[in-house]
């Protein structure tokens, strides 16, 4: 099913999840907050309602849907089961307002970093799918690799394939993760955090699709990443890192150099940040910007020749 068939579906789906027990016709508009061909999200009023990608796995996400309503203090909770519009789940959430990307000082990084430790120490049900970052990862080589062979090869290409051979196996979703398998959100970013509707409007996760068991250090790998590569300012890092440990997340030690525990998702995150910076400057015949061209710096620092 194409975006443009999910669109009047998922419409009239949020419309009716916002006025439940409306029998007359709603004056209220309907904002697309995001419209890609894995993901469409739009807001009718309080209601939210996601189409998401094309052959997710029902199961698993219903697992994911019970594991954020069970944890209603980590994660803005589902408005019940996922539905179908064609044979894409749809699922409905409240409205959390997000973070002001024009006031980066504001950024909440204290918060983001109290909600993984929380996430983190909570034991997983036994049936919870493996956390999605390598799969993800994967999935954004792949694209770059069919990018490529549809464009020609590209000078800053090289780097970042030699970056991502020169990773381990289960960074490449090419071996089961190690470790005691952990609760992780499993693509943690500044986007992934909303503020909840109630009146304290307390910070919130959102994003169960990558939600599952696996290394609990791949949800700090992110900002880890943007950190080392000159992206992330060092006093927002520190702040993000000292709270992470202050709420006693395992992810790292209580002490001393955390990056034995983060390189190795860090440099994952980097490659595959890469990845997707270059596959869409490929596709759209654009130069690189700034922090694209850091990007690829980087990876080439991680993987010489």
């Amino acid at each position: 099913m194409t975006t443009a068939d999910v669109l009047p579906q998922l419409t009239a789906k949020v419309t009716a999840a916002a006025h439940p027990q409306s029998a007359s016709p709603c004056v209220c508009g309907t904002t697309t907050l995001a419209d890609r061909p894995d993901t469409t999200v739009l807001r009718h009023a309080a209601t939210v309602a996601k189409a998401h990608a094309p052959g997710t796995d029902p199961t698993a996400l219903a697992l994911r849907l019970d594991t954020a309503a069970d944890l209603p203090e980590v994660f803005l909770a589902p408005l019940g089961p996922a539905t179908l519009v064609g044979s894409r789940p749809v699922t409905f959430w409240p409205y959390g307002r997000p973070v002001d990307p024009d006031d980066p000082a504001a950024a909440p990084w204290e918060a983001a970093a109290a909600l993984l430790a929380r996430l983190h120490r909570t034991p997983p049900a036994p049936a919870t799918p493996p956390m999605r970052g390598p799969a993800k990862a994967a999935h954004a080589m792949a694209r770059l690799r069919g990018t490529l062979a549809a464009e020609g090869p590209h000078p800053a290409a090289p780097p970042v394939l030699r970056a991502w051979s020169a990773l381990p196996a289960w960074a490449r979703a090419e071996a089961p993760m190690p470790g005691t398998p952990t609760l992780c959100h499993g693509d943690l970013h500044l986007g992934q955090l909303v503020r909840h509707p109630a009146p304290d409007g307390a910070w919130r996760l959102i994003d169960v699709d990558d939600l599952g068991v696996g290394v609990p250090a791949w949800d700090l790998a992110r900002p880890a990443s943007w950190f080392a590569c000159g992206l992330l300012p060092p006093d927002e890092w520190t702040r993000f890192l000292t709270a992470y440990r202050a709420a006693g997340g395992p992810a790292v030690p209580e002490d001393g150099d955390p990056w034995p525990a983060l390189d190795v998702p860090a440099r994952a995150l980097t490659v595959q940040t890469a990845a997707r910076y270059l596959a869409k400057a490929l596709a759209a015949d654009r130069p690189l910007d700034e922090v694209e061209q850091s990007l690829i710096d980087t990876c080439a620092r991680m993987a010489p020749e």
